[in-house]
């Protein structure tokens, strides 16, 4: 993965600053593995740096799932809270069933979130996760994280967001519904899915 993952907060009902950054931002052209490779031979310590980075994907196409001719494959979201088991989504399934398991959080408790993912056939570059969360229909949160670039790899790679405190207080608990969306500078859409979490007073109630 190149470069430490970003992670940007849009405040509720406010996305016009965030639309001129993107109408700026023009991604870099894309390039196969063998562009990446051929470029700048002459520098070793480059050279030595792309080798690394590509890794198995030297050697030749790595395809993971062969009947699946996505690039990206996210395969699982976990809710990662310390000394506690995770609180994991299958999402290779059918996305809708996703509705029906709802995560119990206590309030005020620090969690991460990681993703789970294949990258085969190509490199892909300027990886993103974005979550909007909603309560009664409303937004009230917004998340982008700059995930990064990623080699096509035989193994599953992951991506684990900055750590987050969840809403405390006897008007933050309740249902909440997660919008999330796995894209990348191209604007690719990945995979888009949503799921739902309560936050209670304890794990347990």
């Amino acid at each position: 993965m190149s470069g430490e993952p970003e992670v940007a907060r849009t405040p509720e009902g406010d996305e016009t600053e965030e639309e001129e950054i993107k109408s700026s931002y023009k991604p870099p052209p894309e390039k196969t593995i063998e562009e990446i490779l051929a470029a700048d031979q002459e520098d070793e310590s480059l050279r030595k740096y792309k080798e690394a980075l590509l890794g198995q994907a030297q050697a030749g196409t790595v395809i993971v799932e062969p009947n699946d001719p996505r690039k990206v494959i996210v395969k699982k979201l976990a809710l990662c809270v310390a000394e506690r088991d995770d609180l994991e989504l299958d999402l290779t399934g059918d996305l809708t069933d996703l509705k029906k398991q709802v995560f119990v959080i206590k309030e005020g408790v620090q969690y991460r979130i990681r993703i789970d993912f294949i990258v085969q056939r190509e490199i892909v570059h300027g990886l993103k996760y974005v979550q909007k969360t909603y309560r009664l229909g409303v937004p009230v949160d917004k998340m982008t994280h700059m995930v990064g670039s990623y080699p096509p790899k035989t193994e599953i790679q992951s991506y684990t967001t900055p750590p987050e405190d969840a809403p405390s207080g006897m008007m933050a608990r309740g249902s909440y519904t997660v919008n999330s969306l796995f894209t990348d500078d191209d604007k690719n859409i990945h995979l888009q899915w949503e799921w739902s979490f309560e936050i209670k007073k304890d794990w347990k109630e």
